[in-house]
């Protein structure tokens, strides 16, 4: 299942993308969905960024060649850094490149965990249970800054700067998924999921020990290797085997 957020002329809702529609449904996605008996043509709505999270926890380092191409090793725990609520867009809307504060923007292509229940302390055994599903991100960084600071959250922070989409997909098996990043069609990023050093359960377990994750809130699984520049007029997709694909251009911040 799909569940998308997008919005009409008449405001803003949930539903199911079944092929080329949209089945509205009445509340938010978590619990037993109602539907509403609309159906929109997918074309006629806009796609939002599928949830609004309380919170966005990303792990770094988290595929080897990544981890070694930046200069180190895989670390032996998961490395956890939170970017804001204020930084999540959705498909086809515009990562603003902050010209005045930064010189090197980079892409990072990542599977993200959708959590669908509030959990605190859940071991890795039972830690599908707090999943609603996944979707494709984007953990644009602000890689000068993130060298000059010694730590990550002006770095990976900036409005704009974790792109989500285009869609929730609930029934996925995401312990070995081709993961892609293409930088205006070309392909930069050619990883697979199975490569993870810490898996999705792991990560929801490990995570959830520090904090009680809610419903709607999201982990970034890491990004493989391949990381690099954009520039400002690139349009930068993730494709993520089973998931979908997200897609986003790169403007001159205002």
């Amino acid at each position: 299942m799909r569940i998308a957020r997008f919005s009409t002329d008449g405001g803003m809702a949930f539903g199911v993308v079944e092929e080329n529609t949209i089945a509205v449904i009445a509340a938010h996605p978590f619990g037993e969905l109602e539907f509403t008996g609309q159906r929109l043509p997918l074309p006629d709505v806009r796609l939002l960024a599928p949830i609004l999270p309380s919170k966005v926890i990303a792990i770094g380092k988290n595929y080897a060649e990544h981890a070694r191409e930046m200069g180190g090793e895989p670390p032996a725990e998961p490395v956890m850094f939170a970017k804001p609520s204020t930084s999540v867009i959705g498909p086809r809307e515009a990562i603003a490149y902050p010209e005045k504060l930064t010189r090197r923007v980079d892409y990072e292509g990542e599977l993200a965990i959708v959590i669908g229940r509030m959990v605190r302390e859940v071991p890795e055994s039972r830690a599908h249970e707090a999943i609603l599903g996944y979707t494709c991100a984007n953990d644009v960084t602000a890689r000068d800054l993130q060298k000059k600071d010694g730590q990550w959250t002006r770095a990976k922070g900036f409005d704009t700067f974790c792109p989500l989409g285009p869609w929730i997909e609930t029934e996925v098996d995401p312990s070995d998924l081709a993961i892609r990043t293409l930088v205006n069609g070309e392909v930069r990023q050619d990883a697979r999921t199975s490569r993870l050093e810490h898996d999705i359960p792991a990560l929801v377990a490990y995570v959830s020990q520090v904090m009680t994750l809610l419903p709607g809130d999201v982990i970034l699984t890491g990004t493989p290797a391949g990381v690099g520049p954009l520039e400002i007029g690139d349009e930068v997709t993730v494709s993520i085997e089973g998931v979908g694909d997200l897609t986003n251009r790169v403007i001159a911040r205002d």
